[in-house]
């Protein structure tokens, strides 16, 4: 059977968005997206169309313009109820219109609706926003344009329409067929210091230096590439860890006072602190994702993950590891102490563990270990691992939020498409860090740099002050730093007040306390404003501001007031937030539009082939009929519906089928019993447009949604099942470092175990010749296993410093001869020439 990518029309002809141009600028470590993209109706009547697309969870959305021929319109931002209302007017009266909004429940998804484009016509829709890039473990820079909106589950009798479960794939050429948009990407970087380099996911053109300095320079996708992934660039510069300020001066035509009329500084802080000795207590527990779209190698490289983080972590702490799904899991059923019974124990449950769990519910299990005591002097380390696919955003980062006092949350995206707003968002309510974590990457060295983070004590008592002329005064905009850590970036918005010569300086001073030692961290910087910004700064400050206002507020918006200043803040911002929308409407020259609207949805499916069809009547669907999951509209006077219909589907056991070597999961298809005649939704007046379209879509799915989740949660154990029986093979071919790994003792020695000679590659013959006659076996043991690590695993440090520096403490606690000796042995055996000083002995 042909498999079609996209919602496609009766004559299987592709949706109209024909192409999507993106420019990147990023200045230091801000970025500037602009997006165009390119619609053509090639229907014989008027079209709307749906466009789903993920954005960072922190981008601030600053422009939304639209041409149509050779008029162009640009967006106002209204109070979202009120902007909706009009589009919906727009169209009951036969106008142009476009909606672009945030999702309700996820800040990095937002809907872009193209109205009533008429037969034949093209229209230009241009679409910006600025972001802040995330510092990597490797001190770059990240920027992910995203290819793929992940499913996100839902559970049990829950429904929303802008969440809808499928993979939204923005452009190119995927697993199943090719999507009929294309794209084209090119970067242009600046700043400060030299740019070292751009490396990339996806093949790129040479970087392309624009001066003698390096300081600026352009890059672009290699010609052919399929946009069959997220576009992941990371950007190096020279001197990273430097401290800036900088100064943009206010919008002229805004009023002095406010936000946009007023100056604003971002400083962006690196704080160094002494090296203290890393925490030998604490209580880490371990989150894993086991629902069924973690098969195959992404739960294989969290069970070595797990495997490297318990044999990492200090003699004398606490630990657990719970996994979820549909439902949780835990190893113990509470924290116990670290030794060698419970670590061989729990890596016993870790290699066994599959993608078996079904969904994705994150909710419970959270809750589950919030509700366990903590334990006394054993602070706790949560570390969630997760591809993001969940659709109550705003309510998990909410429980992490109202448990910050008793934890800090370190957080890991896996997989493309992660959701950014939850993986950040944990983290920073959390107290914690972030990683992003594509499939192509290896999850154990950012994992590990996390857990150096976690093991650093806990920094305390931040405090924030400003030194300004007299004549000057300044407006915190961001919300108060809650975790400093060693090397990481913090950012600070202000609002500057008052008159001050260009000529003059500030002073922002940050202090904390670290491990009970107070310190402090000054920049001084000059108030003279930057050129040629842009007004970005200004635009990130009134973001931040916004989602300080938002996440404290969210919970019911109780507070009308708070309400009332995001909306006012969003409008004479420019800035889009959860409580407002771009609109934009064009007149047409007063005459209506001819026609029924024909309504459209730009997504792509991994699943069979899916055709516009519409049903003619509510009544024919009958028990046991599926629908798919894709977009319907409803008119419920009428019975008119339009959407995605299924061919009829032989054979379909448990309503779904399963590709066990891919993952990817097909949609039973409905049996159609007779032929339905082409119809389409059109408002019959403009209180059935206000009503909407999507508020009966959810009336008629919610009882849908029930039935397949029993369903889909056994397709995707079968599926995980099928990936286990490849486990053994995996334990067989397993990666020398982790067989070393696997080997280590809690106390950080090796014992002489026949697998240790195999590890190294040698024979038991020679390793037991090689070593000195008096030595004690674990010490030789001990001293094999680090030479080899240090000798010729060294590009993979980051991964083992941590177990390394175990085994050699280890080995000064029992302050044995023949060290030297071995050392000396280890190294003729192995054919290296590590120094005994390189081990830390």
């Amino acid at each position: 059977m042909m498999r079609c990518c996209g919602l496609l029309t009766a004559q299987k002809e592709p949706v109209p968005l024909k192409s999507i141009e993106v420019e990147l600028e990023v200045r230091d470590h801000v970025a500037t997206v602009v997006s165009t993209l390119n619609y053509e109706n090639k229907e014989d009547k008027p079209l709307e169309a749906v466009f789903v697309f993920p954005l960072p969870g922190d981008a601030a959305v600053c422009h939304f313009s639209a041409k149509i021929g050779q008029t162009q319109i640009v967006a106002e931002v209204k109070e979202k109820q009120k902007a909706r209302e009009e589009y919906d007017d727009a169209l009951s009266s036969g106008q142009q219109a476009f909606l672009l909004e945030e999702s309700d429940q996820s800040p990095d998804i937002f809907s872009l609706s193209v109205g009533s484009l008429p037969p034949g016509e093209s229209a230009s829709i241009r679409l910006e926003y600025v972001a802040e890039l995330a510092v990597q473990a490797d001190d770059g820079l990240r920027f992910c344009l995203p290819a793929v909106l992940n499913p996100r589950y839902q559970p049990r009798g829950s429904f929303s329409l802008s969440l809808l479960p499928r993979n939204l794939l923005i452009g190119g050429l995927s697993s199943v067929g090719l999507v009929p948009y294309s794209l084209s990407f090119s970067a242009r970087v600046s700043s400060p210091r030299p740019i070292s380099k751009v490396e990339s996911n996806c093949s790129l053109d040479p970087l392309q230096y624009l001066n003698a300095d390096q300081t600026q320079a352009t890059v672009k996708l290699a010609a052919g590439h399929k946009f069959d992934r997220d576009v992941e660039l990371l950007i190096y510069y020279k001197d990273a860890h430097q401290p800036t300020a900088v100064v943009e001066a206010g919008q002229a035509s805004a009023e002095p006072g406010s936000l946009m009329g007023d100056p604003v500084v971002m400083v962006s802080l690196y704080p160094e602190f002494p090296q203290s000795a890393m925490a030998s207590c604490g209580e880490f527990v371990l989150l894993m994702d086991r629902s069924g779209s973690m098969s195959n190698t992404r739960i294989s490289s969290a069970r070595d993950t797990l495997l490297l983080l318990l044999q990492s972590l200090p003699m004398g702490c606490y630990f657990n590891i719970y996994s979820f799904g549909s439902c949780y899991e835990h190893i113990f059923p509470k924290s116990v102490e670290y030794s060698q019974q419970t670590i061989k124990e729990s890596l016993k449950k870790v290699e066994q563990m599959e993608a078996n769990l079904g969904g994705t519910e994150i909710l419970e299990p959270l809750k589950y270990i919030y509700n366990q005591p903590c334990i006394p002097n054993q602070p706790r380390q949560l570390f969630v691992f997760t591809d993001g696919e969940v659709w109550d955003t705003k309510e998990v980062i909410d429980l992490v939020k109202r448990n910050s006092d008793s934890h800090r949350c370190f957080s890991f995206g896996i997989g493309e498409g992660a959701s950014s707003a939850l993986i950040n968002g944990m983290a920073k309510e959390g107290g914690g860090h972030a990683q992003f974590i594509t499939d192509t990457d290896r999850m154990q060295a950012k994992v590990m740099q996390s857990l150096r983070f976690a093991l650093q004590p806990a920094v305390v008592d931040i405090s924030v002050t400003w030194d300004l002329p007299k004549e000057g005064s300044v407006t915190v905009l961001s919300p108060p730093i809650t975790a400093l850590f060693q090397g990481q970036r913090s950012l600070i918005y202000a609002q500057l007040t008052g008159q001050s010569s260009e000529a003059a300086e500030g002073c922002v001073t940050v202090k904390y306390s670290l491990a009970g030692h107070p310190s402090e961290n000054q920049l001084h910087f000059s108030l003279r404003p930057a050129e040629d910004t842009g007004l970005t700064v200004h635009k990130l400050g009134a973001r931040t501001l916004i989602r300080s206002l938002e996440e404290g507020e969210h919970r019911g918006w109780q507070d009308t007031k708070v309400k009332e200043k995001v909306v006012q803040l969003s409008v004479q911002s420019g800035i889009s937030s959860s409580l407002t929308a771009f609109i934009a409407v064009f007149n047409n020259n007063g005459e209506a539009i001819q026609g029924p609207l024909l309504h459209k949805n730009i997504l792509k499916h991994d699943y069979v082939d899916c055709t516009l069809s519409p049903y003619q009547d509510y009544e024919d669907l009958q028990e046991p009929s599926l629908l798919t999951m894709g977009y319907m509209y409803a008119d419920q006077e009428s019975y008119d519906y339009v959407g995605c219909t299924l061919n009829p589907y032989q054979n379909c056991e448990g309503y779904m089928d399963a590709d066990q070597e891919s993952g990817d999961y097909m949609d039973c298809a409905l049996p159609l019993d007779q032929d339905y005649e082409t119809c389409s939704y059109k408002p019959r007046n403009k209180s059935d447009s206000k009503t909407g379209v999507f508020t009966q879509m959810k009336k008629i799915l919610s009882d849908f949604w029930k039935s397949c989740k029993t369903v889909a949660d056994g397709a995707l154990k079968s599926v995980s099942e099928g990936n286990a029986r490849s486990s053994v093979s995996e334990q067989q071919t397993r990666d020398p470092l982790l067989q070393l790994v696997s080997l280590q003792e809690a106390t950080g020695k090796w014992l002489l175990d026949p697998a240790l000679p195999t590890a190294l590659g040698k024979t038991n013959e020679e390793v037991e010749k090689s070593k000195p006659v008096l030595a004690n076996k674990e010490i030789w043991a001990t001293i094999l296993a680090l030479i080899w690590l240090h000798g010729l695993k060294m590009d993979s440090k980051n991964e083992w410093d941590l177990l390394a520096m175990k085994a050699a403490s280890w080995l000064r606690a029992q302050n044995a001869p023949w060290v030297t000796e071995c050392v000396e042995a280890a190294n003729l055996l192995l054919g290296c020439s590590v120094m005994k000083e390189a081990l830390g002995l």
